[in-house]
């Protein structure tokens, strides 16, 4: 009878110790994983040599962004590296900084546009590449673009280029601008939910959805301005640089069909015969035209060549002189949040303690707020702007350089500083207040569930399972109106007008930033340099330097972001694929986060919906 206890404890024993074993195993395995990455990333040879009379291949891959995301260094690392990831980031200033110096680099005879992963620009940043690209031309350098098909973006960077090759299976893709979104109004009557909203703007549109079916006729009409504005600015800047009509870029369906039918269905050759493109040219047709432009590269392989990312690591690897005095940057991009916040995210605390940083640093002598945002809570867009003031109470001139967007909350944290730029394509303006509260109390009576009890106040026990009484939506109205009041009175008291000629030109309503300037909502057109040459002028400084004003990492945190990010492109693509289903999920959750991050502690909101084009 003792011996079956026994045999079940060996039993027991030897599961035990087999799956511990594994575990072991598979402890180790991933340890000493990580350590032959770090080894093999030490002992890799770095050094990038740069072929007298190569080609710079600007291969962007990503999107185009004023400040990256803070990215977990796990997560970092299991990306399968730059050149092959079209959802990365790459910094404006890094592009801009390349282009720069392969303008003054001997070594480097010309650059060839690599786009196919680039994506999700705004044409603001596209903009200023392009002028960067003409700089580069000026220095009497070619440019040449190569792809197997443009997106609409992409196209537009590649107009800037003295050439333009295309697959001869390839196309060009412009299908102009336009404005669609869906509405829920019957759904959220079906299932007896209640969107109780409250705004102040005949043209504020972000909850429109909620409480429609289709898009308002003033909306309409506020979006067919603004995209026809948008639209002038692209097909004006394309048609310049390929010397076409501006009408040709945009083709009824008629007229595309006809042209079409014209290249016998064939859309590479139609994109040939409308003066799109300059060439048909496969892959190998263009490499040995390159060979013959620019001769072979070592290898025998390709033609002479660097890439964007080893120019870029050639680029930082010559740090610049450092002067006392500087002016500082600080870039608040994406949407506004309470608390403290990951760069590449604006938070209400976070970028009001880098203004404050900027404010106690006795070298810098003038701050340039770069913004880059729709907007988001009302409290935290209060904040920040209080610190713009701060600064300029220290006697420290705040310019504003405006990004893709500054709209709505992004238009309140700079409507205080000194002098404001914009891009003739930035979305700016949006000054309006919106607010919105959902209750299922109808929904869950529907399957028999309620809500009841008692409270000393109509405040008490408040629920969205409850409902709202008239007199609490009064209460919130009444705040939204008053923020909109203090919105108008803010913008008409520091750009000197009116609170009605503020009122007639707010209502929510999204501005260009061509139009922002005919109305007095910005005192400038220009990009992030021109900002920073205002900052030293107004601060009187005639040498000095520039700081981007970061949040600071501890040494642990630098050394595990260092080494991950170097370790990553050591890692093999077939353990960083994801399935469409991964991807189309990941798209979800998303947009589901970004509804979540939503945390103004009033429930209020200055955000331009309208800006996500």
């Amino acid at each position: 009878m003792s011996t079956k206890p026994s045999i079940f404890k060996r039993m027991f024993l030897l599961t035990w110790n087999t799956i511990n074993g594994l575990r072991k195993l598979f402890l180790n395995l991933v340890f000493f994983g990580l350590i032959a990455i770090i080894i093999v990333t030490l002992a890799a040879d770095d050094t990038i040599e740069v072929e007298n009379g190569s080609a710079l291949v600007l291969n962007l891959s990503g999107i185009i962004v004023d400040q990256k995301r803070q990215v977990d260094p796990i997560e970092a690392a299991m990306k399968s590296g730059n050149e092959t990831d079209g959802s990365g980031e790459i910094l404006l200033a890094d592009v801009l900084t390349v282009i720069n110096n392969a303008a003054a680099d001997d070594r480097i005879s010309q650059m060839v546009l690599d786009l196919g992963m680039l994506n999700g620009t705004g044409i603001s940043k596209l903009q200023s590449i392009g002028n960067a690209l003409e700089s580069f031309k000026a220095s009497g350098k070619t440019v040449v673009a190569n792809g197997n098909w443009y997106g609409q973006n992409q196209y537009f960077l590649a107009s800037f280029a003295d050439k333009v090759y295309l697959n001869p299976q390839g196309s060009v893709e412009i299908e102009g601008l336009g404005r669609y979104r869906l509405y829920f109004k019957s759904a959220l009557e079906k299932l007896k939910i209640n969107a109780h909203v409250f705004r102040v703007g005949t043209f504020k549109s972000a909850v429109e959805p909620f409480i429609r079916d289709d898009m308002s006729d003033a909306a309409k009409e506020a979006n067919l301005v603004l995209l026809n504005d948008l639209w002038k600015s692209y097909a004006d800047t394309v048609a310049a640089n390929r010397g076409i009509n501006s009408v040709d870029l945009s083709l009824s369906a008629d007229e595309y069909l006809k042209q079409l039918d014209k290249a016998d269905g064939q859309s590479a050759e139609m994109a040939l015969n409308m003066n799109w493109v300059d060439g048909l040219k496969s892959a190998e047709e263009f490499r040995l035209s390159m060979v013959d432009a620019v001769g072979k590269s070592a290898d025998g392989e390709s033609y002479k060549h660097v890439s964007f990312y080893d120019y870029l690591s050639v680029t930082h690897s010559h740090p610049a002189l450092s002067l006392n005095d500087k002016v500082g940057i600080v870039v608040a991009k994406g949407n506004i949040l309470n608390g403290s916040q990951p760069a590449g995210q604006i938070g209400g605390e976070s970028t009001s303690q880098l203004l404050r940083k900027a404010r106690f640093d006795d070298s810098i002598k003038a701050v340039v707020l770069r913004v880059d945002s729709p907007g988001g809570s009302a409290f935290a867009s209060e904040q920040i702007r209080q610190e713009v003031l701060a600064l300029k109470e220290a006697n420290k001139p705040v310019i504003v350089s405006m990004g893709s967007y500054a709209a709505s909350g992004g238009y309140w944290i700079s409507a205080s500083a000194d002098y404001i730029y914009a891009t003739p394509t930035t979305l700016t303006g949006s000054i309006g207040i919106f607010g919105m509260i959902t209750t299922f109390e109808d929904s869950l009576a529907s399957i028999g569930v309620h809500t009841d009890g008692v409270g000393t106040s109509e405040w008490a026990g408040f629920s969205v399972t409850k409902g709202l009484s008239p007199q609490i939506e009064a209460v919130i109205q009444r705040h939204i109106e008053r923020g909109y009041h203090d919105f108008i009175s803010l913008v008409a008291t520091e750009r000197d007008m009116t609170l009605e000629k503020v009122d007639s030109i707010a209502q929510g309503r999204v501005w260009t930033g061509r139009k922002a300037l005919e109305l007095g909502l910005v005192d400038d057109l220009g990009e992030l340099q021109d900002a920073v040459t205002k900052a030293a002028q107004m601060a009187s400084m005639e040498q000095y330097d520039t700081e981007v004003i970061e949040k600071e990492l501890s040494p642990q945190e630098q050394f595990v972001q260092e080494m991950f990010a170097s370790a990553a492109s050591y890692i093999p693509a077939s353990v960083t694929e994801s399935s469409t289903l991964e991807t189309i999920l990941s798209q979800w959750s998303t947009v589901i986060e970004e509804f979540k991050s939503f945390d103004d502690p009033n429930g209020v909101y200055l955000y331009c919906d309208t800006c996500n084009y």
